[in-house]
């Protein structure tokens, strides 16, 4: 399928990306070619800064509405959505895929939310959405308490209360629900896997309930979640779409997939699956409730089948509906992206921005001769990472990566670079060569697999030529692009080198180091690609999971990154994604959110 395939992670590759959505997103980077003259670097490297910025918890103050306004914003008209993927799930439970948490902006609320606090969609706090504030914890994260806000109601006019969260949770449980994120039952149950659903095996639709020592509701208004182990990042975990709210009494179980009773500002008023949607205003939406959403927009009319190709085509001519059109989820199509990015006349009409993904091409730790750091290191020295770029599309689609942590994620650091990728994308055969000859190794033998779709052949061919030139003996090996994550996730298998790719869940490395490089994580089918297990990563995964401030807690994963990268050496970093979308030029409010990965479907308006 391509890339985000290999975005998989234990579930992060649906964190951001459907697998379909993905699977394109990369094959139209082989029609483009090296496109490498982007000419927006200066500006590129302004948003990583941006993003650089920790995301504090907010206060109450910070989490009163309504929302601030968008310059210039009007209210009224038709808004044109032209999607390519028709939305599985609109369950809060079932959704975990990037075009699904897009819509969920416009229709969903959780207990907390992402405030977008500049209006270039680069800042953000995190805010209480449903709750009053970001949540109280007097005990480092065991103990998070929750006060639900007054006069918040469902579409049908319900007052939401604890009980609808606590339908919320307990339905996560039930058999049904396979598709959502699976943190806070995970946390609940202090469990890792699948064994959460021990804890209340049907959920709450056999009169059974989650005891009060694991969630308590003593009242209308106040939910309390009881940890075992301290969980600081909860305030994150709960902004995500999958822990939205759903309603106790509308609850319908497997069929409110397709007909949810809704929270924010917008409701579905029609639903034909693969065909066509239209979102209406939610008249018992209170903008005095909610911190975070606008409503400008009277109707949302989306039209799915709309291939990338298609919806640029159509929102370049710029006539009719799609003066008032854009996409949520897709970007300008490989074939039309770099003159889309070069026309100063379509600047305004266009956003582009990071997704959550850094690439890295694995080092199996498991084979005895990479038990040698200076194998390990010749190889990290001698990859190219150009010819990777440019079989997605170049500068424009990606940029060379220093570390593991992406521009998207607090405690990205833009100036490491531990193997001069940066300056020297080619690599350094020289310095890898010599490596490898004080190590014995001249000639040694690296088994490369590699995911057999075009972007694969090509990038995998020049990739191996760089590390011949080093004193490898390169073997490619091509891999079933369809089982591509099942092959490489197997502990015995033939690889000695390999790429993945792994988008953050929340932008906190604690969902991208630990599920990635914790050595008591290394199973068959696990996300440990590299089968590392080093003690002081280990032990400082533990150590810094429990550190309670986000800003401190970056500082320290930034650390960890850095120690895998310089004292262990078990994978290399490629690149890091980047998108770009067009929209209509009656289409006010356009901008590329970091937190999304894409438009923000919350502060749009009709000029």
């Amino acid at each position: 399928m391509g890339i985000f395939v290999m975005s998989r992670g234990g579930r992060h590759v649906y964190g951001a990306l459907s697998v379909l959505a993905a699977g394109a997103l990369v094959l139209t980077g082989c029609s483009k070619g090296g496109s490498d003259s982007g000419g927006n670097d200066k500006k590129d490297q302004q948003n990583a800064k941006n993003q650089q910025a920790a995301i504090k918890f907010g206060t109450a103050a910070d989490s009163t509405g309504p929302a601030a306004d968008v310059p210039g914003a009007k209210s009224g008209g038709t808004m044109e959505v032209l999607q390519r993927d028709s939305f599985a799930h609109l369950d809060p439970g079932q959704i975990y895929v990037s075009d699904q948490m897009a819509l969920a902006q416009l229709i969903h609320r959780g207990l907390t939310g992402y405030k977008a606090t500049s209006d270039d969609g680069k800042q953000h706090e995190i805010v209480g959405d449903l709750a009053t504030d970001s949540g109280t914890t007097t005990d480092g994260g065991k103990t998070w308490k929750y006060t639900l806000k007054d006069g918040i109601k469902f579409d049908d006019g319900t007052p939401i209360t604890s009980k609808d969260v606590r339908q919320t949770v307990e339905r996560l449980f039930a058999p049904f629900i396979t598709q959502g994120p699976s943190y806070l039952q995970q946390w609940l149950a202090d469990t890792s896997g699948s064994a959460y659903r021990k804890l209340l095996p049907d959920g709450p639709y056999k009169g059974k309930h989650l005891p009060d020592s694991v969630l308590s509701t003593p009242d209308d208004k106040t939910i309390v979640f009881h940890f075992k182990k301290a969980h600081p990042d909860l305030p994150y975990t709960l902004a995500m779409a999958g822990y939205s709210i759903v309603s106790a009494k509308g609850d319908t179980k497997e069929k409110y997939d397709k007909a949810p009773v809704t929270t924010g500002p917008y409701k579905v008023q029609s639903f034909k699956s693969g065909k066509s949607m239209v979102l209406v205003k939610n008249t018992n939406w209170d903008p005095k409730t909610d911190p975070i959403r606008h409503q400008y927009v009277d109707q949302f009319n989306f039209t799915f089948n709309q291939q990338f190709e298609t919806s640029t085509k159509a929102l370049l001519a710029d006539s009719g509906a799609d003066q008032t059109g854009l996409s949520f989820s897709n970007q300008v199509d490989a074939g039309n992206l770099s003159q889309v990015l070069r026309d100063p006349k379509l600047k305004s009409r266009t956003v582009s921005g990071y997704q959550p993904y850094v690439g890295q091409m694995n080092i199996n730790m498991s084979k005895p001769e990479m038990k040698d750091i200076r194998v390990r290191q010749a190889i990290a020295y001698a990859l190219p990472v150009t010819p990777f770029l440019r079989a997605y599309g170049g500068t424009d689609a990606m940029e060379t990566a220093g570390g593991l942590i992406s521009p998207t994620v607090s405690g990205y650091d833009a100036s490491f670079d531990p193997f001069g990728k940066k300056k020297n994308p080619a690599g350094d055969p020289v310095k890898a060569k010599k490596l490898l000859q004080e190590a014995g190794k001249l000639n040694m033998k690296l088994t490369f697999g590699y995911i057999n779709t075009p972007e694969g052949q090509q990038y995998s061919t020049a990739m191996a030529a760089g590390l011949t030139k080093a004193g490898f003996n390169v073997q490619r090996q091509e891999i079933p692009s369809e089982t591509y994550y099942d092959q490489v996730s197997k502990l015995n298998n033939n690889y000695d080198i390999f790429h993945t790719a792994w988008g953050a869940d929340w932008p906190s490395a604690s969902t991208v180091i630990p599920p990635l490089y914790d050595g008591r994580q290394i199973a068959d089918g696990a996300s440990n690609y590299s089968q590392i297990n080093d003690s002081h990563v280990n032990s400082e995964i533990d150590r810094i999971s429990q550190i309670t401030d986000p800003v401190k807690a970056a500082t320290e994963w930034e650390k960890l990154d850095e120690y895998l990268l310089t004292k262990v050496v078990n994978v290399v970093p490629t690149a890091y994604y980047k998108q770009t979308q067009i929209a209509g030029s009656k289409v006010g409010g356009l901008v590329y959110d970091d937190v999304i990965g894409g438009v923000d479907p919350r502060r749009l308006f009709i000029k």
